[in-house]
């Protein structure tokens, strides 16, 4: 199946019946007076986030989506049946947002959240409702409201513990592949990763994170290069960013530290808080390096990136030394869960003495 993160669609919600005017017409009850019915209420669209989803795909090719509208009013004080209300499931990390002010309507990050993106209209009134002790005979209805009409711009952003940065060919899927049940393609090519991957990696029966492998980064993402920054938004949920740089890049011209402020420059001018997260330096394929110059090499490096809160060094071909990053990210994800459930605790708590 094909990966979509992004789609347009337009979604407009049922307009709501007529009103009714109308009369009692029997025999022997020659004052019947008004009995028209309300018109039903026109149906809304939801969105629902579901985990059984990873992909928009489903709305790449169906763009338009219409509820159904209600039923006008009768007479008999019969009302309208309103419109049955549409669902439309997406993936986790769903945002909904109007296309022509970028305004975020709905941001559906739990499985399961329900969220209104366009509410039906109100039915319209039978002229039963108008009828006052000097007007008997009202003809007066009111038709039934418009259904609110949106064009959606829908953008997926990945849930995932830990997401993966780094020029192309930095040996981020090789990394996910070592770590993970994951299997995306690896080649001695640049730009192999097309689309995100994401990988459960268990460090032991009850613990595991999620970690996301993102196309490569280039110089000038920010600005449109490459294919990067259309992923650039599937690390913005991440608790941690893991920068990979290659030690022994295959061009010998190529310097690791340009390549890795470069990087960092992109992540800043795309968003601040983003270059703000907790990010640790991982420095891969050291098994390319001879032992000698090996510490000098990742010594300059480390020089060169300046402040990092953490660094590693790996190979993701051999497996050396990833089984230890593995458990520190695990201890970072552990510490960061406790420090939410910290502060939504202590929340609650001012809640309930308010």
């Amino acid at each position: 199946m094909k990966f979509f993160d992004e789609a347009k669609i337009e979604v407009i919600a049922g307009d709501g019946g007529n009103g009714c005017a109308s009369f009692r017409r029997e025999k022997f009850i020659p004052f019947g007076g008004p009995d028209g019915g309300d018109g039903g209420k026109g149906g809304s669209i939801y969105a629902v986030a579901d985990r059984n989803l990873n992909t928009l795909i489903d709305y790449r090719y169906t763009r338009t989506f219409k509820a159904q509208k209600g039923e006008n009013g009768r007479g008999a004080d019969c009302y309208g049946k309103g419109g049955e209300d549409m669902e439309l499931r997406v993936p986790v990390g769903t945002v909904f947002s109007n296309f022509e002010t970028s305004e975020i309507i709905a941001d559906l990050d739990v499985d399961g959240k329900r969220a209104l993106i366009a509410k039906g209209g109100n039915g319209g009134l039978g002229n039963l409702h108008f009828k006052t002790s000097t007007n008997r005979a009202p003809r007066q209805f009111t038709p039934g409201g418009e259904g609110e009409r949106r064009t959606l711009q829908l953008e997926l952003k990945i849930l995932a513990d830990v997401g993966l940065l780094g020029l192309p060919n930095a040996g981020k899927s090789t990394f996910i592949r070592a770590v993970s049940a994951a299997k995306p393609k690896v080649a001695d090519y640049p730009f192999t990763t097309l689309h995100p991957n994401l990988g459960v990696v268990r460090v032991d029966n009850n613990r595991s994170f999620v970690i996301a492998d993102i196309p490569g980064l280039i110089e000038g993402a920010a600005e449109g290069a490459g294919l990067g920054h259309r992923f650039l938004r599937h690390l913005q949920r991440t608790r941690l960013l893991l920068h990979l740089v290659d030690i022994a890049p295959f061009d010998p011209d190529a310097d690791p530290v340009h390549d890795a402020h470069a990087i960092l420059e992109e992540l800043k001018k795309y968003d601040a808080s983003l270059y703000d997260k907790p990010r640790w330096l991982v420095i891969n394929k050291i098994d390319l390096v001879p032992e000698e110059e090996r510490k000098k090499r990742v010594a300059d490096l480390i020089k060169g990136y300046g402040k990092v809160d953490r660094c590693f060094t790996i190979s993701g071909l051999t497996g050396d030394g990833c089984k230890p990053l593995t458990y520190a990210i695990m201890d970072h994800v552990d510490q960061h869960q406790r420090e939410s459930h910290a502060e939504d605790t202590d929340d609650e708590t001012e809640d309930n003495e308010d």
